[in-house]
C-alpha cells in the first residue's frame, strides 16, 4: 500500500529545507545564475539574432562598462557606504579624454595620469571626511559629484568638441580584437579587473580589513584596523574606477557629453544589489559581475520586445525590492540561530 504525504508533512519538509536553501543562496549566487540562464534562453527563443556572435559581444561590452562602473560601488557598499559621485566621475573621465587627446593632442598616458590622479585624490578626501567627521557618504559623495560635474562643465563651457583616439574606439568596440583574436578588448580588460578585485578582497590583508570595517567598524578599530585608511582607499578606488569607465565609454560612444554618465549611477547600484552584495560586508565583486550581465541581458530582452526605458526602470526597482527583502530575511534567520 502506497503512503500518501499529508500537507502537514510537506509543509514540515519545506520548513526544514528553507533555511538550508537560504544559507546556500547567501553563500553562492545560485538564483542569479539560474536567472541569467533563463533570460538568455528566453532571448534565444523569442528574439531573432539574439544569440549571434555580434549580439553576444555587444552585450558583453555593455556589461563590461556597467561592471566597471559598479566595481567601485561594490567596494563602497561593502564598507557600508554608497557613492553618488560615480556619474560625475564618468563624465569627467570621458570629457577629459576626448578634449585633451582630440583637441589639445595630449599623450594618452598624460591624460590618464591627470584624470586618474585627480580621482584618487578627491576620492581619498571624500573617504577622509566621511570617516573623520562621521558624515553619511551619501551626502559627501553627492556634494563631491556636484563639484566635479560643475568643474567639467565650466571648463568645456557645456560643449564637448573633441573625438576619442582611434585606438580607444577599437578597444571599446564589440568588433575589436584582443591579441589578434576576434574578441572585444574591453571585455578582456574587465575580466582582469574582476580577477584583481577578487584577489584583493579575498586574498589580501587589505581586503580582509575592508570586510572587517564594513561588518563592524568599532570592532575593527579594536582589532587595530585603521578604518579611516580603509574608507579613504575605498572611495579613492571608487572614483578612479568610475573615471576609468568614462574613458572606456568615450571610446565606445565615440564622443562625450555632460549626461553620458547619468544612466550608470543607479544602474551600477542596481547591479551590485541584484548581484547579491548588500550593506555590511556581505558579498563580493563576482556577484556584481553576475548582476551586470543579468541587467544587460534583461534590458536587451525588454528592448527586443518593445519595452520602454520607464518599463525597465520599474522592473529594476522591483528586482531591488525583492533582493533586499530576501537578504534581510536571511539575516533575521541567522540572528535567530
Amino acid at each position: 500500500m502506497t503512503a500518501v504525504s499529508s500537507p502537514a508533512t510537506e509543509g514540515s519538509t519545506l520548513r526544514r529545507l528553507a533555511p538550508r536553501l537560504l544559507a546556500l543562496q547567501t553563500r553562492y549566487p545560485l538564483a542569479q545564475l539560474v536567472a541569467l540562464a533563463a533570460i538568455f534562453g528566453y532571448g534565444l527563443q523569442s528574439i531573432d539574432g539574439y544569440g549571434t556572435k555580434s549580439s553576444i559581444y555587444s552585450m558583453l561590452v555593455l556589461a563590461a562598462l556597467l561592471g566597471t562602473a559598479g566595481a567601485g560601488q561594490t567596494l563602497a557598499v561593502l564598507v557600508g557606504g554608497i557613492d553618488l559621485s560615480i556619474s560625475a566621475w564618468i563624465v569627467a573621465g570621458a570629457t577629459t579624454t576626448v578634449e585633451l587627446t582630440g583637441i589639445y593632442h595630449w599623450p594618452a598616458i598624460s591624460v590618464f595620469l591627470l584624470i586618474g590622479g585627480g580621482a584618487l585624490v578627491v576620492g581619498a578626501i571624500v573617504g577622509f571626511v566621511c570617516s573623520s567627521f562621521e558624515i553619511d557618504p551619501l551626502i559627501v559623495t553627492l556634494a563631491s559629484g556636484a563639484i566635479v560635474a560643475g568643474t567639467i562643465q565650466g571648463w568645456v563651457k557645456g560643449l564637448v568638441n573633441g573625438l576619442p583616439p582611434d585606438w580607444l574606439r577599437h578597444l571599446a568596440s564589440p568588433a575589436g580584437k584582443t591579441l589578434g583574436v576576434s574578441f572585444p578588448p574591453l571585455v578582456a580588460i574587465w575580466a582582469l579587473i574582476a580577477l584583481a578585485i577578487a584577489i584583493f578582497l579575498r586574498r589580501t590583508v587589505a581586503g580582509r580589513r575592508l570586510y572587517a570595517t564594513g561588518s563592524n567598524r568599532q570592532a575593527a578599530e579594536l582589532a587595530l584596523v585603521r578604518t579611516r585608511r580603509v574608507w579613504m582607499g575605498t572611495f579613492a578606488a571608487s572614483a578612479f574606477l568610475a573615471a576609468l569607465t568614462g574613458v572606456f565609454l568615450a571610446g565606445f560612444a565615440g564622443a562625450a557629453d555632460n549626461t553620458i554618465g547619468d544612466p550608470y549611477l543607479w544602474q551600477s547600484l542596481t547591479a551590485v544589489i541584484v548581484g547579491g552584495t548588500v550593506f555590511g560586508a556581505r558579498g563580493d565583486y563576482w556577484r556584481t559581475v553576475l548582476g551586470s550581465l543579468l541587467l544587460i541581458q534583461l534590458s536587451s530582452v525588454l528592448i527586443g520586445h518593445g519595452a520602454t526605458t520607464a518599463d525597465q526602470q520599474i522592473l529594476f526597482g522591483v528586482l531591488i525590492l525583492l533582493v533586499v527583502a530576501f537578504y534581510a530575511r536571511t539575516r533575521r534567520l541567522g540572528e535567530r540561530v
